[in-house]
């Protein structure tokens, strides 16, 4: 960047020259080499003249994709006895534009012993998760803590909508009473 180009709002692309470590500080969208000061990003400038830092934000906003930590919510594929996989279509409140694959192990449903999978979720149902590793590509969740796990379930027999009660879930059509492991807002964030 020359002394004529040097105002913030300029288009800069990776690699771009921004200034030299001696005018500014480098800040965030930037990285240094031999001294010299280069955009890390395709974005705009924002030069603070006042602090000497140079740094460059990006245009478009990058792809969500689940990281350790982040609460994730998703479609239970497949249940076995030990296991659940989930299909992730959501991070936070960020929906996907692809999907991910999760993995619920029995050993991280509850911090209380779990007999089987099959008592915390069926196919079909939507869950949100933590996602604890992502281990050889794989994310492995966990739903131990009080508000994760199951937030919208249908019945088993009749496709119908379950009902949180007092003694589980409940089918309002069929009668039907299952069990699932759900959070305090289940049917309120589905």
């Amino acid at each position: 960047m020359s002394r004529s180009e040097r105002k913030s709002g300029l288009f800069v692309v990776p690699g771009d020259r921004l200034g030299v470590i001696e005018e500014f500080t480098p800040g965030p969208g930037t990285y240094v080499e031999h001294g010299t000061i280069h955009s890390k990003i395709t974005g705009r400038t924002l030069l603070d003249t006042l602090n000497k830092k140079v740094s460059v934000y990006p245009l478009v906003r990058t792809a969500s994709v689940p990281q350790v930590g982040s609460i994730v919510s998703g479609q239970v594929l497949d249940v076995k006895s030990k296991k659940a996989v989930l299909r992730i279509s959501q991070v936070g409140k960020r929906p996907l534009s692809g999907f991910f694959t999760g993995v619920l192990h029995i050993s991280d449903v509850s911090p209380s012993y779990v007999d089987t999978m099959f008592s915390v979720c069926k196919t079909g149902d939507i869950m949100k998760a933590k996602v604890i590793s992502d281990k050889n590509r794989t994310f492995y969740l966990s739903t131990a803590e009080k508000d994760l796990g199951v937030i919208y379930a249908l019945c088993s027999r009749c496709g119908y909508v379950l009902r949180l009660g007092e003694r589980g879930m409940r089918c309002s059509r069929c009668g039907n009473t299952e069990r699932r492991k759900v959070p305090p807002d289940y049917g309120e964030a589905a």
